[in-house]
């Protein structure tokens, strides 16, 4: 049997940190929704996803296989009764497709979309009530459950006889069993406190002096927190990042760079991201209430439900220095934003100025800064890369 991640509703309704990726390459805790499918089935998974992005992402598999919903964070328990599904059963989870066991003759339609709930409708259902499931709908249920997320990926992960890097002695730990520093990282007079929950420090990262951190936490590989910088919990910095500042309960997915002073908090920020320096983010209104945010699903404003929210960046955009985000701002893909007062709660994609103008981005131009920000960590933008960006760019117009 083999198994493969699809996307379903919630590759709309998670835009736009889904605009150039499927929704199983997003990163919540410490790694990518992906790799801990991966790493639970202890196989290499075969995918499918919208259509302009298969080419880069997709890899059907040509025998019966299981459907297994990318959005939900798997665990042992759930591994186990998706490996129980016979032909023609479902498992579902608070009226969520979690899984569908399907036989050959379903792979004459075509998988190159976002799986509809009615497609099983035929199917045997079961429903998963073993326990509560975490999945994604909504950008900001990323930062909401990484938390959750951070704590369950690192009992994962880490080795129970593990021997973490060694830490200098100008550095104060506070229960070091619950911090694990991986081979290679560098961590020099900082503070690490893992006592609201666990620390974990990724391959070849360096820590420079005078951060203070705060558990949970997590530090991806190849990045950098700069000097002073201060990571609140719930945290999660992906691969190849350089972060400054003040952080808490964010995620930058890989490749982004808040290199300076500023504040970020309850805020998902795509990859291939700058933040100029003294950006800040607004996560309260100042009257305390429920916070409203763009949903390209309903193509307008829709309740979070959430007192706590900062801003929701799509891939390849950025912000110049002393940038001003409002309470729930979301920030589309490959925008450019520069304002000395605040910007539009929702920016569309592709767009670049500030609130009294903001035009259309010339897709060339956007391009030419991909490929040096590219070459700056010694990649090259791909024609893949090109083709779903260009995608992207005229889907938006």
């Amino acid at each position: 049997m083999s198994y493969i991640l699809f996307e379903d509703h919630s590759a709309v309704s998670l835009l736009p940190l889904t605009a150039l990726k499927p929704v199983y390459h997003l990163r919540i805790g410490i790694d990518t929704l992906i790799e801990k499918w991966q790493r639970h089935f202890g196989e290499t998974l075969y995918t499918t996803c919208r259509s302009y992005l298969f080419p880069k992402y997709g890899k059907l598999a040509a025998t019966p296989s299981t459907l297994v919903n990318g959005k939900f964070i798997p665990t042992r328990k759930l591994i186990y009764h998706i490996k129980q599904l016979r032909q023609n059963q479902v498992l579902t989870y608070e009226e969520e497709i979690v899984a569908a066991c399907v036989p050959t003759e379903f792979f004459h339609q075509d998988l190159q979309q976002t799986l509809p709930k009615g497609m099983f409708y035929n199917f045997e259902k079961i429903e998963y009530t073993e326990e509560k499931l975490i999945f994604l709908n909504y950008p900001w249920d990323i930062f909401t459950y990484n938390h959750q997320v951070i704590i369950q990926d690192f009992n994962d992960i880490v080795p129970k006889n593990r021997v973490s890097a060694p830490i200098d002695s100008y550095t104060r730990v506070y229960e070091p069993e619950n911090i694990y520093i991986e081979r290679g990282a560098k961590v020099y007079a900082a503070v690490l406190n893992a006592t609201e929950g666990p620390i974990y420090i990724g391959k070849n990262a360096e820590v420079m002096e005078g951060t203070v951190i705060r558990g949970p936490f997590v530090l991806g590989e190849h990045s950098v927190l700069k000097m002073g910088a201060k990571m609140y919990g719930d945290t999660t910095i992906g691969n190849h990042c350089k972060i400054g500042g003040e952080v808490t309960n964010s995620i930058f997915m890989d490749y982004s760079n808040k290199a300076h002073d500023g504040y970020v908090g309850n805020s998902v920020i795509g990859s291939w991201c700058n933040l100029g320096a003294d950006t800040n983010t607004s996560n309260l209104k100042n009257n305390y209430s429920k916070i409203n945010a763009w949903n390209y699903e309903k193509q307008g404003v829709i309740a979070t439900g959430l007192q706590f929210c900062g801003l929701i960046m799509g891939d390849h955009s950025k912000s110049g220095i002393n940038t001003m985000f409002n309470t729930g701002t979301v920030v589309g893909t490959g925008c450019n934003i520069f304002d000395a007062a605040f910007p539009p709660k929702f920016i569309p994609d592709f767009s670049w100025g500030n609130a009294s103008n903001l035009q259309r981005y010339d897709i060339e131009k956007l391009l030419d800064t991909a490929r040096a920000m590219y070459q700056r960590r010694n990649l090259t933008l791909t024609e893949e890369d090109i083709t779903i960006l260009k995608y992207w760019y005229a889907m938006t117009k």
